[in-house]
């Protein structure tokens, strides 16, 4: 969805913004991602050994899933005025399954709350939900909260 002005806004809050296009997040991603984090536990990046645990293969960070969260997004809403664009934070977060390793995800999303700040912006409060192709329940709900800024 596009906006013009982050004062339409307000009158998006309920609103559902659609879905993202598909994002594969394979085994080269994982391994990336515990390279960056430092974070090599064996259900992530040692297949072999993962094939024989609790999920019967390598599994993405929940991290890693929750850092996909700003891609997704920023393909289901862009607000032109906005120039400057922070992430505030996180009311929740949950990762109801896991994304084994090969997964296709995607996200929803609904404006929650939106809020005038200082500087003319908006802080937005949005409901999202990644789900995983061909999953049975989300693999994250999570609360971000934004704030936009025109200049």
């Amino acid at each position: 969805m596009i906006v013009e002005k982050l004062s339409e806004l307000h009158s998006l809050v309920g609103a559902p913004l659609g879905r993202s296009e598909w994002v594969l997040v394979d085994q080269q991603r994982i391994d990336k991602f515990a390279d960056a984090t430092d974070d090599h536990q064996w259900i992530h990046t040692d297949p072999v050994r993962a094939a024989n645990g609790p999920f019967e293969g390598t599994i993405a960070h929940g991290y890693l899933t929750l850092s996909l969260v700003i891609p997704l997004w920023t393909q289901l809403l862009d607000v032109r005025e906005a120039r400057t664009k922070v992430n505030y934070g996180l009311n929740k977060v949950r990762f109801p399954a896991p994304v084994p390793a090969g997964s296709n995800v995607r996200a929803t999303a609904t404006l929650a709350a939106v809020e005038d700040v200082a500087g003319g912006g908006v802080q937005l409060t949005v409901d999202i939900v990644i789900e995983r192709d061909g999953g049975d329940k989300p693999v994250c709900v999570a609360q971000p909260v934004f704030r936009f800024y025109p200049g």
